[in-house]
């Protein structure tokens, strides 16, 4: 329609691959439910080393090798990448950070440290910041310990707190999340939480392990939820 207003979405990524960086599949679907809810896309990187590389053949580390995160980045974002010290939140409606192990390897040191982990300066400013103006955070999978650890009280989901024979088998995130100070709040992977105060939207997405497109359903669910909360 002649006139409408179109949502600017900034999107951080981790690097490219879900052992070391972003979840390929889950960075895909946000930029399909994404277009089709009308937003423009902006992506973004650190410039920063990966914490390690994995070799995802065998699941094993390579100890040889290097990689930076915003190189691997813009592997998913077809070049079309900035790097993360140039977001301001004034140009933009809302954020989203796709899960990997990127998120709590590269984004912040959660996979070593756990609750007393720290985050990635510029992943810090730019969540306080959207916080602070009052535009909707998106976050899911293992991503939404990010908000857990830098807006305290904060309610996200990673999913189920048990594992259920092995559906849920990062289920202890859930834990993890309520001793960073947020509250946990159980959700399946084809739903979305919507903390309405913080404005701060979070699927679990492949937290569990299930079929793909119950997992395009919760993304889209977050998604939507944070493209409503900009008002957009």
């Amino acid at each position: 329609m002649f006139g409408a207003k179109v949502a600017v979405v900034s999107r951080v990524l981790s690097g490219c691959g879900v052992y070391d960086g972003t979840e390929i599949h889950e960075a895909s679907a946000i930029l399909v439910h994404l277009s089709r809810g009308g937003a423009e896309v902006q992506m973004y990187a650190p410039d920063i080393s990966q914490m390690h590389v994995i070799d995802h053949s065998k699941g094993q580390p390579a100890e040889t090798e290097s990689r930076n995160v915003l190189s691997e980045s813009a592997r998913i974002a077809r070049g079309n990448i900035t790097d993360l010290t140039k977001l301001s939140v004034s140009n933009h409606d809302a954020i989203i950070f796709p899960g990997g192990f990127g998120a709590a390897k590269n984004l912040s040191t959660f996979a070593v440290d756990g609750p007393d982990c720290q985050v990635n300066k510029d992943v810090e400013r730019v969540i306080k910041d959207f916080h602070k103006a009052g535009k909707p955070i998106g976050l899911c999978c293992i991503s939404p310990v990010l908000a857990a650890k830098l807006l305290p009280g904060v309610e996200v989901t990673v999913g189920h707190e048990e594992e259920e024979g092995g559906k849920w088998p990062y289920a202890g995130t859930a834990q993890a999340v309520k001793a960073l100070g947020a509250k946990h709040c159980v959700k399946d992977h084809y739903e979305a939480h919507v903390d309405q105060k913080n404005k701060v939207v979070t699927s679990p997405a492949f937290m569990c392990e299930t079929q793909l497109h119950l997992i395009f359903d919760g993304i889209g669910a977050m998604v939507s939820n944070v493209l409503k909360l900009s008002g957009k």
